[in-house]
């Protein structure tokens, strides 16, 4: 609880990488995996999500639907119909927190692409990875991170079949409480 009395909003940033931290190339996710896709989906409904500009523009369908659609970029110009647009990562978390409250959602989720990973990494009290088995070329990837800051709290494994170009792992994993220093 917070000192207002209101429940903590966690910050979780889900992704899909590649073995070397490849997320993307050229605007686009280099891989199909229909089981991954329902899985985001599931874990962000009815949640405030937050994302990169060119995450915005490379979506097939925006604003994704059910979904509080939060935008950050550095072009204070910059309008994106049916999202809240922000220009720096603490007042866009601000509002996507109160929205989550609002809703009575205890989370907000980071969706990318590289730099909100990198901005966001910080802020992030959960991830939720899919480890795509594979190794491939990329030009957009995720930031390294401390694995033993973390603990898993779930994973499931997806072959490669007609759905999903890949095996995959999807992993969930919480960032375990500071040790204080003695």
């Amino acid at each position: 609880m917070t000192d207002q009395g209101h429940t903590e909003i966690s910050v979780a940033m889900i992704v899909a990488r590649a073995r070397n931290g490849v997320i993307g190339r050229d605007g686009e996710l280099p891989w199909h995996l229909a089981d991954d896709l329902a899985l985001f989906k599931a874990a962000t409904l009815g949640h405030p999500i937050i994302m990169g500009r060119k995450t915005w523009q490379s979506l097939p369908r925006r604003p994704l639907p059910k979904r509080d659609n939060i935008v950050l970029t550095r072009d204070g110009t910059f309008s994106a119909s049916g999202a809240h647009v922000f220009t720096s990562m603490a007042p866009a978390l601000q509002a996507a927190k109160a929205l989550a409250r609002q809703a009575g959602k205890d989370r907000v989720f980071l969706i990318g692409g590289e730099a909100i990973y990198r901005v966001g990494l910080d802020y992030a009290d959960q991830l939720w990875i899919t480890e795509v088995d594979v190794q491939l070329e990329g030009d957009a990837h995720f930031p390294p991170f401390q694995p033993d800051a973390f603990e898993e709290v779930h994973a499931a494994t997806y072959p490669a079949n007609d759905r999903n170009d890949f095996a995959f792992t999807f992993r969930h994993l919480k960032r375990r409480p500071p040790v204080d220093e003695v």
